[in-house]
């Protein structure tokens, strides 16, 4: 049965999956809830809206074979990114209390005062904002749920860059 599903489908539903996550980030956990988001946090919504619009524009564009395959191979980079990231995230918030890193800057003041690479850099190393588990869901952190998503989206991502297209 899955074979059977076009392409062109899959990509928009994982279009669709990445914008329901960015709209239950912003206006649930930011919004509502008033969790304002970390750098990691800010990357990993980076990293779901690259995926979510590679995906868009294959589903728009439609291509066949290697096409195909290229959308679907951005879609897994883009997905691989988000679960590295997510995960140095899921490890700084079990990193024992004494060896969080201090809290930093927020984001916005670094990529105004400091140079783009400097910037990524402090970034990716998170600090003491993103060590805190600041809600949870199934006892779930967010970026453990995060991390959930990038796998379920890589997955399907490497599902359609390796299988054959049903023909039509």
């Amino acid at each position: 049965m899955l074979q059977t599903l076009s392409p062109r489908l899959v990509f928009f539903g994982l279009a669709l999956l990445a914008l329901v996550s960015m709209l239950f980030a912003y206006f649930y956990l930011q919004q509502h809830l008033g969790l304002a988001p970390c750098p990691l946090c800010m990357t990993q919504r980076v990293a779901v809206v690259a995926l979510g619009v590679f995906a868009l524009l294959a589903a728009l564009h439609n291509p066949t074979g290697n096409g195909r395959r290229i959308y679907a191979a951005l879609c897994a980079v883009a997905a691989t990114f988000g679960a590295a990231i997510a995960g140095r995230h899921v490890w700084l918030q079990y990193l024992p209390e004494d060896q969080v890193p201090a809290c930093g800057p927020s984001l916005e003041y670094m990529l105004e005062t400091l140079p783009f690479a400097e910037t990524v850099k402090m970034v990716m190393m998170g600090d003491g904002n993103c060590a805190e588990t600041m809600w949870t869901f199934l006892g779930l952190s967010i970026p453990e749920q995060t991390l959930g998503l990038f796998l379920v989206l890589l997955a399907i991502s490497l599902w359609q860059l390796l299988r054959t297209a049903p023909r039509s």
